[in-house]
């Protein structure tokens, strides 16, 4: 399978400290600052490695960790077998394709076709 790491999630109650901690205290860059209903997704990582990033996200969502692949639908036919389904692949209303998983100890695993 072709699998990279995209991204780690953290939990977050207060998204302006988060935000002030990781961009002006450690330095990463804010890549996205998206919100909805209340709540607030904030996208940061290291200057020059675009590659790699943390999501901070509201508490009351599980942490996880965000795969990507060129090939969604061979990475979910080979998974769906192997760990529990929390969401078959789609077209999601922000501009991505993913489905999500579970591994063994209940963690959320999302996988997202690159594009």
């Amino acid at each position: 399978m072709d699998i990279t790491i995209r991204a780690g999630f953290l939990a977050h109650q207060d998204p302006e400290a988060s935000l002030a901690f990781y961009r002006d205290v450690l330095g990463f860059e804010v890549r996205g600052d998206v919100g909805r209903d209340g709540l607030r997704w904030i996208t940061v990582g290291p200057a020059g490695q675009a590659d790699s990033s943390v999501v901070l996200h509201p508490v009351g969502e599980g942490p996880g960790l965000l795969l990507t692949t060129p090939d969604l639908d061979s990475v979910f036919e080979r998974l769906q077998a192997r760990a529990e389904v929390i969401q078959e692949p789609i077209e999601q209303p922000y501009g991505v394709r993913d489905c999500a998983f579970l591994d063994p100890a209940g963690n959320l695993i999302r996988v997202q076709e690159l594009r």
